[in-house]
């Protein structure tokens, strides 16, 4: 017999705030009492070609709400994406071509299965009601807001204060968002913290427009990325791809903080809430050692995208490198032409660094080696030869100078 007290503690694991509880609950208890299916909405513009971490959170919990009843809607926005998302935005966003849109949209439907039960998940677009809308639904649509509520979003009140355009599209966009719910009759809604006025528009307008029934609303925190401080962003380079080969995403993983490994547990990992709490007791005792436990959840991640046996190889590999000194198995390999060659343009040559500036830093912060023995001159010059160049502990490159 299922316990629905334990069910929903789990739910709760990593959520920043759910709009009406008590709704998701009963959803929750009529599966088991009368196996009814309930659906959970989640939208993404494929703006993107590939999901990182970040994108997972909302997924991880999604894959959790299906094992208790769930059908879950995959909203790919494909029409939506010609305006693009103002959420948080400073500027207006540029407008998508359907080609790109398309391309998008297809890795993103290879991707999300590696977490999500495919069985239980129907791929939508919301093009399919939009586009049929027309002008006079978008204008009875417009009539159901005012501007003065529309203003009340921050990032609206901040662009119209510093006297920053804002498009009318943009003013469009949640309620487009929003009657995608209309449109889709879903149960529950999934979105990041930062979505909060477009997610309840979905409540407003399922009720304005007599669906029968009002989403119950399940907000995920941003995730922290590599870099302990920022959310996790491809623009600011702290992030894990789910495309990322099983080396690096088991390296990374253990990267983070210790403080930023619960996190990342909460988040991420399928562990009930109990476990963890288990896992946290024997740390805080000394009975657990803290890397032991970052190096389970490095496994359970990198598996869940590569399969056991690539996560298995990828800690061997590692273990291999960092625990025993050794080099890695397999490196990217350069040559160059040249009688001397300054070690700031071979890291650059080599892509270990983005920009001459970027290898200067390294070598500063005393972060690169040469022939496994650290630099600190960035004047240095290669002669004719085979290097071997690093950076930190997980990037390497093999360089011959002929």
């Amino acid at each position: 017999m299922i316990d629905i007290d334990l069910v929903m503690q789990d739910l709760k694991k990593g959520i920043a705030e759910i709009i009406d509880f008590q709704r998701i609950e009963g959803l929750i208890k009529d599966y088991y009492k009368n196996g009814k299916h309930f659906y959970i909405k989640a939208g993404f513009d494929p703006t993107a070609p590939d999901l990182h971490l970040g994108h997972t959170v909302v997924l991880n919990k999604m894959a959790f709400l299906q094992r208790h009843g769930g059908i879950v809607q995959f909203l790919i926005g494909d029409f939506t994406a010609k305006i693009g998302d103002p959420t948080g935005k400073s500027v207006t966003r540029k407008v998508l071509d359907d080609e790109t849109i398309a391309k998008n949209a297809k890795t993103y439907k290879e991707q999300v299965f590696k977490i999500l039960d495919e069985s239980k998940t129907e791929v939508m677009f919301n093009s399919a009601w939009l586009s049929k809308l027309g002008a006079d639904g978008l204008i009875a649509l417009s009539s159901t807001f005012n501007v003065a509520r529309m203003l009340e979003r921050d990032d609206f009140t901040k662009r119209y204060k510093n006297e920053t355009p804002i498009a009318i599209s943009e003013f469009l966009y949640p309620l487009l968002q929003g009657y995608d719910s209309v449109a889709m009759k879903c149960d529950i809604e999934m979105g990041g913290t930062d979505q909060k006025f477009n997610l309840l528009m979905g409540r407003t307008l399922q009720r304005t427009y007599n669906v029968g029934k009002e989403q119950g609303v399940i907000m995920m925190p941003l995730l922290v990325g590599l870099d302990g401080v920022n959310k996790m962003s491809k623009s600011l380079g702290n992030y894990i791809g789910v495309t990322d080969e099983p080396n690096d995403m088991f390296a990374k993983t253990l990267s983070v903080s210790d403080d930023l490994m619960w996190v990342w547990y909460e988040l991420l990992s399928d562990l009930t809430a109990l476990e963890i709490e288990e896992l946290k007791a024997g740390v805080a005792k000394g009975e657990l050692h803290p890397k032991k436990i970052k190096e389970n959840l490095a496994l359970e991640i990198t598996a869940r995208f590569h399969g056991n046996d690539a996560a298995k190889a990828a800690k061997d590999e590692f273990d291999r490198v960092h625990s025993k000194n050794e080099l890695p198995s397999d490196m990217s390999e350069f040559e160059i032409k040249a009688d001397e060659f300054w070690i700031v343009e071979a890291l650059s040559y080599c892509k270990l660094c983005a920009s001459n500036g970027e290898a200067r830093r390294h070598i500063k912060a005393n972060a690169v080696s040469v022939n496994q023995t650290k630099i600190g001159d960035e004047q240095l010059k290669l002669t004719k030869g085979e290097y071997i160049l690093q950076i930190g502990k997980r990037l390497y490159a093999k360089l011959k100078v002929i």
